[in-house]
């Protein structure tokens, strides 16, 4: 019978060296995504641009409606609180100030990266799993296509090109709905709230929600191609293998988030 100390210390033996294990194979793939998509077209292999426009329209097109809906009401949101405060101290104008700034830089990249995590990066996972459920990976490599190159590739360019774009989009959204609700609850003059935006913006809060959305984009398909490769079994491992990406997903968005914002708050 093993002794207490034994089974402690081999829960955590074997805990690390599944750890390990999963580290080697998510920065093989991480490795072997970033080749096909960057480097292989210099040689020759260019990415499959008709998959990648379709996987833009999937990402992209079809997310747009939802995250404009989203924005809207967290910049409207954002507005009631901020007034709450504010009008305590008589700076009601600067509602404009913190809608704005919070929805650039902080609210809109990561709400949007929320939303694509749930909505596109499960299918990722659902749709590489199922494969691999089903044996179509095999057959892919058999014929001699690079399943990377072949299905994560077009779903990495998609995601890094459309999820920036969702970011801008929920960015303006966010910012109309303050508007709207400061010049007709709040009884803000509508020009003084527009130029209140315009000063209080920068080019450099744009630029880092765009970086982060960037950044969250290539998570978010690492995440599900890593989780759809991993499947074992069958339609019960395809859904635990998707419900692992989205909370696996989510977790590294605010991980990566809280890095940026530390990085661009002691450095930018």
């Amino acid at each position: 019978m093993l002794s207490a100390a034994e089974t402690f210390f081999g829960f955590i033996g074997r805990n690390a060296i599944r750890l390990f294990k999963g580290i080697h194979d998510a920065s093989l793939l991480i490795n072997n995504t970033f080749y096909w998509a960057f480097l292989s077209p210099l040689k020759g292999k260019p990415i499959r641009v008709k998959a990648t426009i379709y996987e833009m329209v999937k990402v992209g097109y079809n997310s747009v409606p939802i995250v404009s809906v989203i924005a809207l009401f967290v910049g409207i949101i954002l507005a009631l609180q901020s007034a709450y405060q504010l009008k305590r101290v008589g700076a009601m104008i600067y509602v404009a100030n913190l809608v704005g700034v919070s929805l650039t830089r902080e609210l809109a990249p990561i709400l949007t990266a929320i939303i694509v995590a749930g909505r596109s990066g499960s299918s990722f996972a659902a749709e590489i799993g199922s494969m691999k459920s089903a044996e179509e990976i095999d057959a892919l490599v058999t014929m001699g296509i690079n399943p990377i190159r072949f299905l994560v590739v077009p779903k990495l360019i998609a995601m890094m090109v459309m999820l920036p774009a969702l970011t801008m989009i929920a960015d303006f959204i966010g910012i109309l709905g303050g508007f709207l609700l400061s010049v007709t609850e709040l009884q803000l003059n509508p020009y003084n709230y527009i130029q209140q935006t315009m000063n209080a913006l920068v080019i450099k809060d744009i630029v880092t929600g765009l970086i982060k959305a960037l950044a969250f984009g290539i998570v978010i398909t690492i995440v599900g191609a890593y989780q759809g490769f991993k499947v074992e079994g069958g339609a019960e491992e395809v859904g635990r293998r998707t419900t692992a990406s989205v909370v696996t997903s989510i977790f590294l968005v605010i991980v990566f988030d809280l890095f940026f914002t530390m990085l661009f708050y002691f450095f930018a």
